[in-house]
């Protein structure tokens, strides 16, 4: 009987793993996949019981499945030797063997399925709130295409293998021991025979290792190459659609194809060359086998039914040892998994300040937002913002201007508190004096509008509801009439519950702007950063706006970035970024300056 492809597949893959465990071990990083395996079982534990009963069922499936074996070769004995004073008995005993062994066959892949799910929901839901948690600046070092990867295929292969590490070694040694001493008990010849092909294909080891190793790097770079392109690609679908470009990504998608095509032919030839040396050997073992035991029937050695019974256990032995060493390339593999996932998790957590709560009561006299003497660089050595003070009192609208790339953005993120200076102090102060620095907690004190669309699929009322699950709908509508916004939606088939399409489609950017702000306004927090995100409105409407904020909650701390010299009037102060330097402008200088940008 010729090795079926995955057996073979799982034969180089092991020869390839024993080799990266004997380069791990020499380089010290064996340590690695140990430790990582000791976070896959931290989720394995949860569910101990379920994967207990799990090994036992394997366990019970394959001796009944061997008690089956055994009562069919009994029963071709009586058959062929015209006996029949115990058939009834054999058929029974083989029929209920086949029919446990169905049943619990079932029963495992139904709790593998419903242990795999949970596993992978808790290591998801796990990575998920950990990765929300990780400082930003060590998380913007990953593409988007190489977190989804890692979250979602990485976390499939730990909780794919998670469950069954351990009870599939058990089941697979178990029925290789049994099998081989089934065997050995009929016949020891038969028994080694069956057994033959394993040091052989042991040896062969270094045939297959560069090979494998070499497909399986080349994989995993495309694999995350690929998804980032795609999720580049449709996340600016607009843009390429506007530009015109869409042939350019296609002629892209097709180069990435071909590469592909090249990478799976090449190992196509390596696997149709090495399956055929696999497919020589295991005919050879086959047929000395089998040559074997027509001798010994011929001698009268054994009887038809032994002969079916060793032919039956060879092949099953040949699995049961393919078992065995495919645990061994899937154990390397899930540390591989586990340990990019933990890369992500064991990133530094962003700063917590616990006693940012209490302040919570001072919220509605507003809050004073400070930055002194602030220093800070995305890159050692290379400062975007240097020695720069910032102040924005409650009830005041302060803008930063400056050019493109100048460091905007960085002080916005300076006051939300994803970034931390490198000298200097960014924190807000009370209406009773006391003081909190920037923070993950702080945040809550903050309504943000960042820049470019930020509408999600859904309706008004959900997009709207997302800073505020608990808002009533009057909540809302008067939200969108401070932002302007209402006079669009009310016209809406649906209103509030109108349905908006992914990134507002449907709605012009102003009205994406708009809608945007009346969520920041439903927010009702103490500041509000409006990140250039009055761009698209036309005058009037952008200062009818801002009085509407101000107006609404005269003690709200309201910080403004933008180009347009028209909101400039509105200020009660200016800042102008500009060569890393942050400073306070006069009305006049701050429009001449804006003009410029």
């Amino acid at each position: 009987m010729e090795k079926s492809e995955d057996v073979k597949g799982e034969n180089r893959a092991f020869f390839s793993s024993i080799q990266t465990i004997r380069e791990k071990r020499k380089d010290g990083s064996f340590r690695e996949v140990i430790d990582d395996w000791r976070w896959i079982f931290k989720y394995t534990k949860r569910h101990k019981f379920a994967v207990l009963f799990y090994t036992v069922l394997g366990v019970l499936s394959t001796t009944f499945g061997l008690v089956a074996s055994v009562a069919g070769k009994y029963l071709i004995d009586i058959i062929t030797g015209y006996e029949t004073s115990k058939l009834g008995l054999l058929i029974a005993i083989m029929l209920g063997s086949a029919a446990f062994s169905l049943l619990f066959s079932n029963l495992i892949n139904r709790l593998s399925t419903k242990i795999g799910i949970n596993i992978n929901n808790d290591i998801q839901a796990d990575i998920f709130d950990q990765i929300i948690d990780v400082d930003w600046k060590a998380i913007s070092e990953y593409s988007s295409g190489d977190l989804l990867n890692r979250f979602n295929n990485d976390v499939n292969t730990v909780s794919r293998n998670a469950i069954s590490w351990l009870p599939s070694i058990i089941i697979a040694i178990y029925n290789f021991i049994v099998t081989f001493a089934l065997i050995w008990h009929y016949n020891k010849i038969m028994a080694l025979l069956a057994f033959a092909s394993a040091p052989i294909l042991l040896l062969m080891s270094k045939y297959f290792i560069g090979k494998q190793r070499e497909y399986s790097k080349k994989v995993k770079e495309m694999g995350s190459r690929m998804m980032g392109f795609e999720v580049e690609t449709f996340y600016n679908f607009d843009t390429i659609k506007s530009f015109g470009i869409m042939e350019s990504y296609g002629n892209k998608l097709r180069q990435w194809q071909r590469k592909f095509k090249k990478l799976s032919l090449e190992y196509n030839l390596f696997v149709i060359k090495t399956n055929v040396f696999m497919s020589v050997l295991g005919m050879i073992v086959q047929y000395a086998a089998f040559g074997y035991c027509l001798y010994l029937m011929w001698s009268g050695g054994i009887s038809f039914g032994t002969m079916t019974l060793f032919l039956e256990q060879r092949a099953r032995l040949s699995s049961a040892f393919s078992s065995v060493v495919g645990i061994v390339p899937n154990f390397l593999t899930s540390a591989v998994s586990a340990h990019r996932i933990r890369e992500l998790i064991e990133l530094p957590r962003e700063k917590h300040l616990p006693e940012s709560a209490e302040l919570m009561k001072l919220a509605e006299d507003g809050f004073e937002v400070r930055l002194d003497n602030v220093d800070f660089s995305y890159v050692e050595d290379h400062k975007v913002i240097g020695g720069s003070g910032f102040r924005a009192a409650p009830g005041e609208i302060v803008a930063i201007i400056g050019p493109s790339g100048g460091g905007k953005t960085t002080m916005i993120r300076l006051m939300l508190g994803l970034i931390h200076p490198d000298e200097g102090r960014a924190y807000l102060t009370a209406s009773d004096g006391s003081e909190v620095e920037m923070n993950a907690d702080s945040r809550v004190f903050f309504s943000y509008v960042p820049q470019g669309n930020t509408v999600l699929s859904g309706t008004v009322a959900e997009n709207m509801r997302m800073v505020r699950e608990d808002a009533t709908d009057e909540e809302i509508i008067e939200a969108l009439k401070v932002a302007c916004a209402w006079d669009f939606i009310e016209k809406l088939d649906g209103g509030i519950y109108a349905k908006v399409g992914e990134r507002g489609k449907g709605f012009s950017e102003g009205q994406a702007q708009r809608l945007a702000i009346a969520r920041a306004v439903l927010r009702d927090a103490p500041i509000l950063l409006l990140d250039e995100a009055t761009s698209a409105l036309d005058v009037t409407t952008e200062r009818q706006v801002l009085r509407n904020i101000i107006g609404q909650k005269p003690n709200k701390t309201c910080i403004v970035t933008t180009h347009r010299p028209t909101v400039l009037g509105l200020c009660e102060r200016i800042y102008l970024v500009k060569d890393g330097a942050v400073r306070e402008a006069d009305e006049q200088e701050s429009s001449l300056l804006a003009m410029e940008f």
